[in-house]
């Protein structure tokens, strides 16, 4: 009998090992299957709170529940064993109290299975994040556009794009890397600006929307897969997934409608049974 060594799991120290050295290769993944497919390649799998509208048709990811980002998180880890994986803290979560947010927190890291959690912002949230990573809950922040704020933001708008914008932002940064941050997503934001927070922290910054000079790349699995209706301008589609399922979709409809489909080779014959003729 034949016996499979283990893959080993990527770490938090590891990722925080690659500031300013191998660039960090990240996709979001919402269920199992997907995720297996995904995982020989990529480093770090975040089941996003994105999972509201490209999963469930929501406008924003306001609407997404605990519930919901654990049922998710639970899927990736049961397909993935090479990735870390960390899972969104949805909206309402982890705004009250550095407690509260500590007690979702733990719930999501033991009933997924996962790595890490997810915040979004950057000053207002270093006191929450540095009473969880004090407390063994590995973090990682979200700076620039930050969705779970859009409606203060008035909008899915990018940051940064005139030079008063920038204090904040640079604040923001060092505030989640002084915090504990183990790593800091980068959305949204003026492509010099991006290379400046590159420059100004010690933590790794994880670009979507924002820079090369990153140091990695994250973007929603269905939008690179050419799976979303309307992707974003930062987004390359690296496939045409949604023609090709639509394409398969009326060929199936067209042989079904003909009785091409199913052919014998689809269906069971009977057995034959002693006796019978």
């Amino acid at each position: 009998m034949s016996v499979h060594a283990k893959v080993k799991r990527i770490t938090v120290p590891e990722i925080r090992a690659r500031k300013n050295g191998q660039p960090i290769v990240s996709l979001t993944a919402y269920h199992a299957h997907t995720a297996r497919y995904i995982d020989p390649y990529v480093d770090l799998i975040l089941v996003g709170d994105s999972l509201g509208m490209v999963m469930y048709g929501m406008e924003t990811t306001l609407g997404v529940t605990l519930d919901m980002m654990i049922a998710h998180g639970s899927a990736v880890v049961r397909g993935t064993e090479r990735a870390l994986v960390v899972v969104d803290m949805p909206f309402g979560t982890y705004e009250e109290s550095p407690q509260i947010a500590f007690r979702n927190a733990v719930r999501v890291i033991k009933e997924t299975g996962c790595t890490a959690v997810k915040v979004e912002g950057g000053a207002r949230t270093a006191e929450t994040i540095r009473y969880l990573v004090d407390r063994g809950i590995p973090v990682m922040a979200h700076i620039g556009l930050t969705p779970q704020s859009t409606q203060v933001m008035g909008g899915f708008k990018t940051q940064g794009r005139t030079k008063d914008e920038w204090a904040a932002i640079e604040e923001d940064a060092k505030a989640v890397a002084e915090a504990g941050a183990f790593a800091v997503v980068v959305e949204g934001v003026a492509e010099p600006l991006a290379a400046r927070l590159t420059g100004l922290i010690d933590i790794p910054t994880v670009g979507i929307g924002a820079s090369s000079a990153c140091d990695g790349q994250i973007l929603v699995l269905e939008d690179m897969l050419g799976l979303s209706p309307r992707p974003p301008k930062f987004v390359k589609e690296y496939a045409t997934m949604g023609a090709a399922i639509a394409g398969a979709a009326e060929a199936y409809a067209e042989e079904v409608r003909s009785r091409a489909f199913p052919a014998p080779e689809h269906t069971y014959k009977m057995k034959k049974v002693d006796g019978e003729v």
